[in-house]
């Protein structure tokens, strides 16, 4: 006697397999339900915690087809056991090196303007620049750039790369730029007003950094856009958190880092 299945909903009714996502730590993805977006921060039990740019905790079992992820219906599953797992890349994409020591700093150094650009550097090229030795140092401005330079006295083998924010033509850090002669010394500069725009929009759960009206400070003004609070010291770490690697950052920053990067430890006559 022919066998015929209890589910009589046609083909093309039938829902599409969702694909298998492992609950890594600091995924980010949205329960559809709730509408509520966070990072991956606790995978057990069937469940999976979130925790979203405030801070708020919330608890989600991992049903099929029950999580977005970048707007894609995924299902989460519970990831392999870490002690099965090596990394075999850093946070920025490059390939790790397990059981690597920090090398001695070299006498060459990388400045970043603004502190929350140097914490996000260090975030993403942290342990690749270890490896190389190359320090990273907080620069609180660049009014004072080229006798900053001047004395930190750039050569062969002690170059100086310098990031800035909002480096473009025509503007006082370009014109400031512009200044800096020395054949050792590089500054690039990515065109973000804040370096919270060179984060992804998707990895912090908005569709896109709101326009701020000029006059206003940026990050207060994105802050009200969004119904942020207006801590933005507070809001900052809630949006590095997001931060998982170089996946998570617009290429125009990617670029420039990476570049000063090769700069600073290029073998001297390189």
């Amino acid at each position: 006697m022919r066998q015929y299945s209890a589910d009589l909903t046609p083909p093309w009714k039938k829902p599409k397999p969702a694909p298998e996502v492992p609950a890594e730590p600091g995924l980010v993805v949205e329960e559809p339900g709730t509408g509520f977006c966070g990072a991956v921060i606790r995978c057990e039990a069937g469940t999976v915690t979130l925790e979203d740019r405030f801070g708020k905790h919330r608890v989600f079992p991992m049903e099929p087809r029950g999580f977005l992820l970048e707007g894609r219906v995924v299902t989460l599953v519970r990831p392999a056991s870490p002690s099965a797992l090596r990394p075999t890349r850093t946070a920025s994409g490059s390939v790790a090196v397990p059981g690597a020591r920090a090398r001695v700093a070299r006498a060459g150094r990388i400045y970043v303007e603004g502190r929350h650009d140097a914490e996000l550097v260090e975030r993403v090229w942290g342990d690749d620049l270890r490896i190389e030795g190359v320090v990273v140092e907080y620069l609180e401005g660049v009014d004072d750039l080229p006798a900053i330079v001047e004395e930190f006295a750039p050569g062969p083998d002690a170059r100086l790369g310098i990031l800035v924010d909002h480096l473009l033509p025509g503007t006082k850090e370009w014109r400031i730029a512009q200044s800096v002669t020395s054949e050792h010394a590089l500054v690039v500069g990515h065109p973000y007003i804040d370096i919270w725009e060179a984060v992804k929009p998707s990895s912090v759960g908005i569709a896109a950094w709101p326009r701020v009206p000029h006059g206003q400070d940026w990050k207060t003004g994105v802050c009200r856009a969004l119904g942020w609070p207006e801590n933005t010291g507070a809001v900052w770490q809630a949006i590095l958190a997001r931060v998982g690697s170089y996946k998570d950052l617009e290429p125009e920053l990617l670029g420039r880092v990476e570049e000063l990067i090769d700069f600073v430890t290029a073998p001297e006559g390189g």
